[in-house]
């Protein structure tokens, strides 16, 4: 159930294992929040702005014949907070460290302890919590706090650790230091470079959808669910289809329409998560900056959560700035006029940029981003009916490769229990 990139890609790897499977849509065409517009000359991103080069990203490229198509950032880009009136880079390497102003001397040595940190007894903890924990309240104010505030556009001290960073917590189980274990990956690359395509990030689910389509049914609304033989049955405005088991991709609210009859406490659970809205505004402006763009910290008076240099990462988007408004601090303003919000972006850019700005255009997401706040406490002891599993942004990992990967493995999965 879902056509975006989860969806797609589990299709795809069901494809090559075999695994015959049926994939249905609502919508009329296929990727989900990945979209992609062309404007004046200009490719302009709806959703997410990039992904990272993986393995499994590079395998579904040359899988699927696109590598004429991707381009490329470098792995070394900055990325920078906005308080106090400038940008601050983010120390991500030990040179940007020594350098940033982001830490007093304090918040330096205070973040250099973090391995001597013991874990949490609590299981309640929250994002927060854990990132004062374990480096120290400057860093998570100056930029942890901003980073991730920004991702989700929720509020840090509002998300529960155990499901928002479920990775870093196994990894502080796993390993005990989370800089540490940075350091490791540093020495053995570090990052990996951000990647899209030269006619825009839509071409990958595209591309899935055309090597599948047979299996793939756009504008197909899947009415009702209910129980059949060990299976389920899938009710539509063409008539029903029958399947053995039943993945489910789509937004929460949705999977809980589609749960009402075989799963009604989970569908119960699934409607309470809250999704934050989001104003995405592409700006065309001079500022030629080599970067990721900024994120800004929360007590700052503004209405931007933070930019992307689309022009910065990528030398085929000149000119393109994608900034971002709303989330958890400033909700109301997806629901103003849309000449309203392009102004406040242009102004706000302008203002920390210091660089000229022109509104491109104006997208609103009413459910843009997975909040994990206290909304996801529904989560707790959710129980699915046999044979049915949730594959999505809100039970697991987010970002593409995310996406990417648990499609992958919950693919081998069912393989193996066909």
């Amino acid at each position: 159930m879902g056509a975006g990139i989860t969806g797609l890609s589990l299709a795809y790897y069901l494809r090559a294992r075999g695994v015959p499977h049926i994939c249905c849509e609502a919508s009329a065409e296929p990727g989900g929040v990945i979209r992609t517009r062309e404007l004046d000359g200009h490719v302009l991103e709806l959703g997410p702005q990039r992904l990272r080069r993986s393995a499994a990203v590079a395998a579904l490229v040359d899988a699927l014949g696109l590598r004429p198509e991707v381009i490329e950032g470098t792995g070394e880009l900055p990325l920078y907070v906005y308080f106090g009136g400038r940008l601050r880079e983010v120390p991500f390497t030990i040179a940007t460290f020594l350098r940033t102003d982001l830490l007093t001397w304090r918040g330096k040595l205070r973040l250099l302890a973090e391995p001597l940190v013991k874990r949490s007894s609590t299981s309640a903890e929250s994002v927060a919590d854990f990132f004062i924990r374990r480096f120290g309240r400057e860093a998570y104010e100056n930029f942890l706090g901003p980073l991730f505030g920004g991702i989700y556009g929720s509020d840090p001290r509002a998300m529960h650790a155990r499901y928002a960073l479920a990775r870093l917590l196994a990894l502080e189980a796993h390993s005990g230091s989370l800089l540490l274990s940075a350091l490791r990956m540093a020495s053995r690359g570090g990052f990996s470079a951000a990647l899209s395509f030269r006619r825009g990030m839509q071409v990958l689910p595209r591309a899935l959808y055309e090597a599948n389509r047979e299996n793939i049914h756009l504008e197909t609304t899947v009415r009702s669910v209910r129980a059949r033989h060990g299976g389920y049955v899938l009710a539509t405005a063409a008539g029903e289809i029958e399947v053995e088991r039943l993945v489910i991709t789509t937004r929460a609210d949705q999977a809980a329409d589609l749960l009402r009859e075989v799963a009604p406490e989970a569908a119960t659970r699934l409607a309470r998560l809250h999704y934050n809205p989001l104003a995405v505004v592409h700006l065309h402006s001079p500022a030629r900056r080599p970067g990721l763009g900024y994120q800004i910290r929360a007590d700052e008076d503004c209405r931007t959560l933070g930019v992307t240099w689309n022009a910065g990462i990528f030398a085929e988007r000149a000119g393109v700035h994608t900034s971002f408004l709303g989330g958890w601090k400033h909700p109301d303003i997806v629901n103003g006029p849309e000449a309203r919000i392009g102004e406040i972006a242009r102004a706000e850019f302008e203002t920390m940029m210091g660089e000229p700005a022109r509104v491109i255009q104006v997208h609103r997401w009413t459910h843009a981003i997975p909040a994990h706040d206290q909304s996801w406490t529904a989560l707790d002891g959710l129980e699915l009916p046999a044979r049915i599993h949730l594959a999505t942004n809100y039970t697991s990992g987010v970002g593409v490769n995310a996406r990417i990967d648990e499609a992958n493995a919950l693919a081998g999965r069912l393989a193996d229990a066909a």
